[in-house]
């Protein structure tokens, strides 16, 4: 089987369907989406409506639990929590319920997916250091799990040690466990606007971040008109 993995598409369309054309480019037998299909962009009914239309498999994202107040967006900064506020308004019952229905872990033939980590799942907290890293590869169940929400594309691996690689093509090695991140499709922090999504090949075992350009100009046009916060429109450009 050959996957795709999608992460964060933070209702950018723009950046959603282009992704979705190069997935369809790479004859991938299904798609998986790993949460946070809204917040932040203009489209988030839309960017919903794809996923169901794919029949993709689906967890929720914290921002999917906010929409819906199931997460405490006091937490949240000034423009997440103003755009939570403003998806609330723009997506309907049906949006919502479906949203409700998602769980937080999920797993597919030999591998696991999780939007942030699998020791506290329903907390959506990060995974960006190797402790980090070493708490939810402990909880492992088999030898790799898919994640999103730090927006920054990076693999950790538990052999003798943690360590970890930026690099965006690797092959599962007999007896090492892997935390693979994904990256963002609709909102990339690692300071690179592309679009990043994965594809996972279990015969092969390998797995490839691709980065794809889109048009970041309609994308963050949308959210000037929107109303929404200035700020979430121009990192678009930057990649942060």
């Amino acid at each position: 089987m050959k996957y795709a993995l999608v992460s964060d598409i933070h209702a950018n369309l723009e950046a959603f369907t282009t992704c979705l054309e190069q997935i369809e480019k790479e004859s991938c037998d299904k798609i998986i989406c790993l949460g946070d299909i809204v917040g932040y962009g203009a489209n988030p009914r839309e960017c919903i409506k794809l996923v169901r239309d794919y029949d993709m498999a689906c967890i929720a994202g914290n921002h999917d639990f906010a929409c819906i107040g199931k997460t405490n967006i006091n937490y949240f900064n000034s423009y997440a929590k103003e755009s939570t506020l403003w998806t609330r308004k723009v997506t309907t019952e049906t949006d919502k319920e479906w949203l409700n229905s998602l769980p937080l872990v999920d797993y597919h033939e030999d591998f696991t997916v999780v939007h942030g980590t699998l020791y506290s799942p329903e907390l959506f907290d990060y995974i960006q250091t190797t402790y980090d890293a070493y708490l939810s590869l402990q909880l492992l169940e088999n030898q790799v799990c898919f994640l999103g929400h730090s927006h920054v594309p990076i693999t950790f691996f538990q052999g003798e040690m943690i360590s970890y690689t930026l690099h965006p093509e690797i092959t599962l090695e007999d007896g090492v466990r892997a935390l693979v991140n994904i990256g963002s499709i609709g909102q990339p922090r690692d300071d690179n606007p592309k679009a990043s999504f994965a594809t996972y090949d279990t015969e092969t075992r390998k797995i490839k971040i691709h980065r794809v350009d889109y048009d970041v100009e309609t994308a963050a046009d949308k959210i000037r008109k929107a109303g929404l916060p200035e700020p979430l429109a121009e990192r678009l450009k930057f990649g942060r």
